[in-house]
């Protein structure tokens, strides 16, 4: 007997502006425990959207969410919010409190004791490979991969079960993004987490995720292994998205390649 999922959209639909206008259409969705999902499409596809019904920073007109088989609905919605960790672009942490006071919130919300959030801090500023004296700085003095770290550590103090992530290294450089999101994918793994990541970028889901999601116009158009989301669909609007990846790696090889010819020219005999 197949295992409950640990995430269920059950014919979920949201409208903000009326019938005609819905961000999500009847859409039904499971995720079991311990995997990466990464939920793509273009912008307005209803991504951000259905990420937000699972900690009930949105609540659908139509359908049901569940969490752990029960509807989140039945749950208090700050309570919910602690067992479900949440990364945003930009971080959102708390600019007038320290780093350790931003990672120490739920905890302390939980009524831990001070000696435990202390250990706590210190044991996930290891983890996100930030050094325990930024505990007492400010968020303004730590670089944007630094907040981004300190973020996700703030996000998993309580331990929840499940990370959403929202676009959570879009802000960042290149170099940093693609350090911050390999780490990203050890600590999940490390952790054994659940995470639910929305991104634009194909290529990350790609790189990251064990499970694409592939959204448009409210609905789910593919839901697959990056593999065979690669390998082409039937839809010619999730082929094209799945495609950019493989057209980016084969320009960059025709230009590794000429880069190479370029240097080891022919010498004509005589």
């Amino acid at each position: 007997m197949a295992a409950a999922p640990l995430i269920e959209l059950v014919n979920v639909s949201k409208s903000f502006d009326g019938e005609h206008s819905h961000a999500l259409r009847d859409v039904s969705l499971r995720i079991g425990s311990g995997g990466f999902v990464a939920v793509v499409g273009t912008s307005g596809s209803g991504k951000t959207t259905a990420l937000k019904m699972i900690n009930r920073l949105l609540e659908p007109d139509r359908g049901e969410v569940r969490f752990d088989g029960e509807a989140v609905k039945s749950f208090d919605a700050p309570t919910l919010r602690r067992r479900i960790g949440y990364v945003f672009q930009g971080v959102g942490l708390f600019p007038h409190m320290t780093v350790g006071e931003n990672i120490a919130i739920t905890p302390h919300l939980l009524g831990w004791s001070r000696s435990d959030i202390r250990a706590r801090v210190a044991e996930l500023l290891d983890l996100v490979e930030l050094p325990r004296s930024f505990a007492t700085r400010l968020p303004h003095a730590l670089s944007g991969g630094q907040r981004q770290r300190a973020g996700v550590a703030r996000a998993i103090a309580a331990r929840p079960r499940v990370m959403l992530m929202d676009e959570p290294f879009g802000a960042l450089d290149p170099v940093t993004r693609d350090t911050l999101a390999t780490a990203y994918r050890a600590l999940h793994d490390k952790l054994a987490m659940t995470t639910v990541m929305v991104t634009h970028d194909v290529q990350e889901a790609v790189l990251l995720a064990d499970r694409i999601i592939v959204m448009g116009a409210g609905r789910i158009l593919a839901d697959d292994t990056p593999g065979a989301l690669l390998s082409g669909h039937a839809s010619a609007e999730v082929s094209a998205l799945m495609a950019m990846p493989r057209r980016q790696a084969e320009r960059i090889r025709t230009l590794l390649e000429a880069n190479v010819s370029d240097s080891h020219p022919v010498v004509p005999d005589g």
